[in-house]
């Protein structure tokens, strides 16, 4: 079991102190730093609050800025805004029933105190398992201990580890999707579809997984060929990518449909407190009563396309001006870890690369010792995950979320190419570096 191996005992105690040591600062800097005052989704709070409550706020306060406020407001008033549909409904869920959990405390907390105390609570549980997940993961692609325990203790030190702690849901879809993949690593396919399915349903970004299910099952397919009937096979692939596909995008498209009921079906819009239907007017929400938004009358009605266009700006080549120059230095040292990372990986097994990771040498007979660490042929499906990521981020995203969120999964270093680290650094730093991306917190996907 895993708690009486010594290395997950010391990764699982790493990721305490570091969620302790960040809870810690944040409630210190929260009380002596005043906060920035930007145009950011601000509610009104309708319930009174007593002293207990402004200690928790106090507290735990720094937990609920920017998008957090999102995913607390819906998690206590449900989908109000059509902005509100750029989250998904998985960790608001999540916060839900760690306040129900609450509920005794009701009388002496408000429904906003529980609600920061269940952020703080699930994100330190959900961050701890994440990086136990990593670790496994590591051990399982990698086939070096060694490195897969400082992959998961970097991941415990990312910069981005703020994003961890704070009421967003990337620790929920670290947790999943590090599970998931570890899953599909054991060969368990359908536990893994579940669990890439369910984290799916926490971010969008989890469709971006059905790469990992399809290219295990086209090596699988491959693998089969010479001992099986190819047609029994090529059909049974076919309906296997159908599944995961629809798997996988369901929880996507449910959420659509329950945004198309909201606001383009008449008679669905649910009663809203005057306060926030006041906030809605001086800030120019929409809300569901009033005319129907434009894209309830596309082909295809997806929400999330128009927010993340209208509300966000997000789109192909949107975000390339010059006063975004400091954020193009911001996502650069990423970047550049990325593509190097990708050059050295290509360059070493090309064969490999040319033929998507499915055959590792030309002559299937040749029997060669594998690789270990980041050069290990395993790695190849999580590289070209954080290679497609950082250049559609690049491309269409706002160019330093591809960086930030790479590297909140710890996998911005695949792009440390062995051996110049060997001639640069120790030979401790160097596996500490080269363990960042294949610990693979692999990139996952991932945009605010």
């Amino acid at each position: 079991m895993w708690p009486q191996d010594p290395s997950r005992k010391e990764v699982l105690r790493f990721a305490v102190s570091c969620r302790i040591l960040t809870l810690m600062l944040q409630a210190l800097f929260n009380a002596i730093i005043p906060d920035h005052h930007a145009e950011a989704f601000s509610p009104p709070r309708l319930a009174p609050s007593g002293f207990v409550d402004q200690l928790v706020d106090g507290l735990l306060g720094g937990l609920s800025r920017w998008d957090a406020e999102h995913f607390l407001f819906i998690a206590e008033h449900g989908y109000l805004y059509e902005h509100n549909f750029a989250f998904f409904p998985g960790f608001p869920l999540a916060l839900m029933v760690g306040t129900e959990l609450l509920r005794p405390l009701r009388g002496l907390l408000s429904l906003r105190s529980c609600l920061l105390i269940s952020v703080a609570s699930l994100n330190f549980l959900f961050f701890m398992l994440a990086a136990v997940a990593l670790h496994d993961l590591g051990c399982l692609v990698l086939h070096c201990p060694r490195q897969a325990f400082y992959a998961a203790l970097l991941f415990c030190l990312s910069p981005a580890n703020v994003f961890l702690a704070a009421g967003y849901s990337e620790a929920l879809f670290a947790l999943l999707t590090f599970s998931a993949m570890g899953q599909l690593e054991r060969g368990r396919v359908w536990t893994s579809g579940l669990l890439f399915a369910i984290a799916t349903g926490v971010r969008s970004n989890g469709l971006v997984s059905v790469g990992f299910l399809m290219h295990s099952q086209c090596q699988g397919f491959f693998s089969s060929l010479t001992m099986l009937n190819p047609l029994r096979q090529l059909f049974k692939l076919m309906a296997s990518l159908f599944l995961s596909v629809f798997t996988l995008g369901l929880p996507f498209a449910l959420f659509q449909y329950y945004a198309y009921t909201q606001f383009c079906l008449p008679g669905s819009a649910r009663p809203i407190p005057e306060p926030l239907v006041q906030l809605a007017v001086d800030k120019g929400y929409r809300i569901a009563e009033g005319n129907e938004p434009p894209w309830c009358f596309w082909d295809v009605p997806l929400i999330y396309s128009y927010i993340q266009d209208v509300y966000w700006n997000v789109g192909f080549l949107k975000y390339y001006e010059l006063r975004q120059v400091p954020n193009f230095l911001l996502a650069a040292p990423v970047t550049i870890l990325v593509v190097w990372a990708t050059w050295t990986y290509v360059t070493t097994h090309p064969w490999l690369c040319l033929t998507l990771g499915l055959q590792r040498s030309k002559n299937n007979k040749t029997l060669e010792k594998p690789d270990l660490g980041f050069l290990s042929p395993k790695v190849f499906v999580y590289l070209v995950h954080a290679a497609v990521l950082l250049l559609f981020g690049g491309l269409c995203m706002h160019v330093q979320v591809p960086a930030y969120l790479i590297g909140r999964h710890g996998s911005e270093a695949p792009a440390q190419r062995q051996e110049l680290v060997n001639h640069t650094l120790s030979p401790r730093w160097n596996e500490m570096v080269s363990a960042l991306l294949p610990g693979p917190s692999l990139v996952i996907s991932l945009s605010l």
